[in-house]
């Protein structure tokens, strides 16, 4: 049977870019024929911060809904045009649209991703396939990660322990065995971009440069290990709507002022560069500590995470007994899982994700824009 070719678009939480990539897709196998990023603009960025954090108007989500959009189409247009695509090639586009808020819990669970998938398919003159979450969630799923069933996809059922860590804006892990299992661990690269930027005004901290200058700050680290989402049992999920500026910021009004001496007392003020190491340190703890539950024999790490050399390299030595690589095409499988989405649905397929989030039964995921 001759591959389809299919579009993904991922914006993740940490909102550091669109990523779009082009895909030919069958029942066995995703290819990546081509990848994009496209820049988020920063006022828009702006905008998406100001809606999670305050009281916002139905007039500003709706008009962010459409500049998403426009957005989005802008970028898969790019792309096409970048790498000469011929359209009528391609079968979709999957877009997961841009997270404002998630939540798994309490009495009226939701998830909100914007991008108007109409305005897509109107731009780029293409089918579109969006809004995958909320039938999970409707099925009294969690409504994420769904990383795990395209991870499961991509490299199957395993006679050994083997763990993928997708580490974007919030880390998740993925553990392929006879059960498939995955959940959130907790923070990524949000917390560490969103201190860099405010310190040093840019986007995230490359290679861990920063936060190799810093050193770990322990009272924070603990306070941060303390809270209740590290200590709850899988199925979970998170977002920014827990881990942000203001949970960091309550975490360090919480702790002592300074970092400690051998002696365990405050020795000298914080400075910035250790609340950065001190944020490595918690991604790279918190993941770990989630895949030493299940003692695989390997890691493999994927998303933007993966491109942090001294991120991986504190991840590698938490797990010594646990050989840790970095995925091919790493910072691209979150928009190659798009394009699969959108593959499985329009093939009325089921996405096997009960495993994984909780939900009473798979479903048919994602609604359908001509």
């Amino acid at each position: 049977m001759k591959k389809e070719r299919y579009i993904g678009i991922m914006s993740g939480t940490s909102l550091d870019g669109v990523d779009v990539v082009l895909c030919a897709i069958d029942k066995s196998s995703c290819d990546l024929l081509a990848s994009y990023e496209h820049p988020f603009p920063e006022t828009l960025k702006e905008e998406i911060l100001h809606a999670i954090t305050s009281t916002v108007t139905l007039k500003q989500i709706g008009e962010l809904d459409h500049k998403l959009g426009e957005l989005f189409a802008e970028a898969v247009n790019l792309l096409i045009d970048k790498e000469d695509i011929d359209r009528k090639s391609i079968t979709a586009i999957g877009s997961h649209g841009q997270t404002l808020w998630h939540q798994p819990e309490g009495e009226h669970p939701f998830s909100m991703q914007l991008g108007d998938p109409n305005i897509i398919a109107a731009r780029t003159g293409l089918k579109v396939v969006a809004d995958f979450r909320r039938k999970d969630m409707a099925l009294g799923g969690s409504g994420a990660p769904f990383a795990p069933a395209f991870h499961r996809f991509l490299l199957g059922k395993n006679d050994v322990p083997l763990c993928v860590g997708n580490i974007g804006g919030i880390a998740n892990i993925t553990l392929l065995g006879e059960e498939l299992i995955g959940y959130d661990t907790g923070p990524g690269n949000m917390l560490m971009d969103m201190w860099i930027k405010k310190h040093k005004s840019v986007g995230y901290d490359k290679d861990g440069r920063w936060a190799r200058e810093g050193k770990i700050v322990y009272p924070l680290l603990e306070s941060m290990m303390e809270d209740a989402y590290f200590g709850m049992a899988h199925p979970k999920s998170t977002g920014r709507e827990k881990f942000n500026e203001k949970w960091l910021e309550d975490a360090l009004r919480g702790t002592s002022t300074g970092s400690v001496n051998t002696q365990g007392t405050v020795a000298e003020p914080v400075e910035a560069e250790d609340v950065q190491r001190t944020l490595l340190e918690l991604t790279a703890l918190s993941l770990s500590n989630e895949v030493l539950k299940f003692n695989p024999d390997m890691l493999l790490l994927c998303g933007g995470g993966a491109k942090n050399g001294f991120l991986v390299e504190r991840i590698a030595a938490l797990m010594p007994n646990v050989q840790v690589g970095v995925m091919e095409q790493a910072d691209s499988l979150e928009a190659m899982m798009m394009a699969w989405l959108a593959y499985k649905r329009l093939h009325n397929e089921h996405v096997d994700l009960k495993e994984v989030t909780g939900a009473f039964q798979n479903s048919i995921l994602g609604g359908v824009y001509l």
